[in-house]
């Protein structure tokens, strides 16, 4: 069998294919580590929103605490030939301390987790690194954001 394989985008073209994602997709992986080392992944809901991925999650949750403690995150969107890898630091809230904005806009797009049972906190991951590809012919310039700053 053979796989066809498309033409390498430019970056900017990367830039706006992740932008797409990112404003578009509603479910992300997400990645951490408690404080031994310990890894978790798990699927959760977001919203882009501030230039940030907000997540919801309960604040006892395995994930919820290596949120509020590691202070990064891994996250990954799209299918394995159409990935987007973002690494970013977290800005935890508690429901009481999430912008009104921020709760409302999660509430509009899944559910409002300030009335979920057990408590939800709120996640702010703000990408720090972002590397995107398709195939192998886009594997060279995959990063398109370092340190919090566009490459293209």
């Amino acid at each position: 069998m053979t796989v066809e394989v498309a033409p390498p985008r430019s970056g900017p073209d990367r830039k706006r294919d992740t932008l797409a994602r990112l404003e578009n997709d509603i479910d992300v992986w997400v990645a951490t580590t408690s404080a031994d080392g310990a890894p978790y992944l798990l699927p959760l809901s977001f919203v882009w929103i501030g230039g940030g991925l907000l997540l919801a999650t309960p604040e006892k949750s395995a994930t919820g605490r290596n949120l509020r403690a590691g202070g990064v995150a891994h996250l990954a969107l799209g299918l394995t030939r159409d990935v987007v890898l973002v690494e970013g630091t977290v800005t935890a809230y508690t429901r009481e301390e999430v912008p009104t904005d921020f709760a409302e806009l999660f509430a509009r797009q899944h559910w409002d987790a300030r009335e979920s049972t057990p408590r939800y906190g709120y996640f702010l991951v703000t990408p720090q690194r972002i590397r995107a590809w398709r195939e192998e012919n886009e594997l060279a310039g995959r990063e398109i954001m370092r340190e919090g700053r566009w490459l293209v």
